[in-house]
């Protein structure tokens, strides 16, 4: 007697249920060619542990965005024998995580203490919608925080007064803005990077394992360069922005050199009475920044307004 043990064997109900895909699922991979044709038995088919684990395998390969028809090349090409291991390797470094933070945990006591302290099931069900929060099944009064930073910076804003509408609202449009930074950043190694680990469909192992080992290089360079470029634009703008609520005069850049602005000859004639001729100029750049100033102070409460407004509705 044989001391090796046994293949499973798997009616196509009890493969759906180890897999954890449906009957239908399973079908339709083995008609897109996805997975092995199981062996005939009398009138019945019979499954074994190849095909449970070329479901995980697929399943695997979905969950990290791939299509069935790039899964289908992938699965041939391991079929073929020319190996799958590189290119699961690259899989899964593009797949990990592109930054040291770690996930926590918040239960919902501390997460309404942190805000305010007063319930607000809508802005959880909207955190949850956006990610910032997960549900953990089987646990009603806990999440996972996936980015512990984010939440942080939430609840600091809220607590110098900023809306909870107001947040989601700006991370909403934030998180386009950086998902356009990202798209552009891929955009661009691609083409001058990845662009010659590509010829092959699948690539080979040993150039999937190259283009791995520069995704672990490059990894940290997006992260830097949109650091120190925000830093740089938050320097620029917001020393621009306290000059212009101090009424200080801002110190002219390249696109802000003196112009010459033509104005009726009677507005001319008018000021230089008021003022005297020597005084002219500075009077009507000073009258035109107190308009401006007084049209973004009637912006920043007609916005402030808004927001109030909003979070009294129902």
């Amino acid at each position: 007697m044989s001391g090796r043990q046994a293949e499973a064997e798997y009616r196509i109900e009890d493969l759906a249920h180890h897999s954890g895909a449906t009957v239908r699922t399973i079908r339709a991979y083995q008609d897109r060619g996805l997975l092995p044709k199981p062996e005939r038995r009398g009138r019945a088919n019979v499954y074994g542990d190849v095909h449970l684990a070329r479901l995980r395998q697929v399943a695997d390969l979905l969950d990290r965005g791939y299509t069935l028809a790039s899964i289908k090349e992938l699965l041939e090409a391991w079929d073929a024998g020319r190996g799958l291991g590189g290119v699961l390797g690259l899989v899964a470094e593009v797949g990990g995580p592109w930054s040291d933070e770690e996930a926590s945990r918040i239960t919902r006591a501390e997460l309404d203490a942190r805000f305010g302290g007063r319930p607000d099931d809508s802005a959880v069900a909207e955190a949850v919608e956006l990610g910032v929060l997960e549900r953990i099944e089987g646990r009603e009064d806990e999440f996972l925080v996936p980015s512990p930073q984010e939440l942080a910076v939430a609840a600091e804003l809220y607590a110098s007064g900023v809306p909870l509408r107001a947040i989601s609202g700006h991370l909403r449009e934030l998180r386009g803005q950086v998902e356009h930074i990202a798209a552009r950043f891929l955009e661009f190694t691609t083409e001058h990077v990845f662009a010659r680990y590509l010829g092959h469909t699948p690539p080979t192992d040993a150039d999937a394992a190259e283009a791995a080992a520069l995704v672990r290089r490059l990894r940290p360079l997006a992260q830097q360069s949109v650091d120190a470029e925000l830093a740089r634009a938050m320097r620029l703008f917001a020393t621009r922005h306290l000059q212009q609520h101090l009424g200080a005069a801002p110190v002219a850049g390249p696109d802000e050199r003196p112009q010459a602005l033509a104005l009726p000859a009677g507005t001319i004639a008018a000021v230089r009475a008021l003022v005297g001729a020597e005084n002219a100029s500075a009077f009507v750049a000073a009258a035109t920044e107190r308009e401006l100033q007084a049209r973004t102070l009637d912006a920043l409460s007609t916005t402030q307004l808004n927001r109030e407004k909003l979070d009294e509705a129902p």
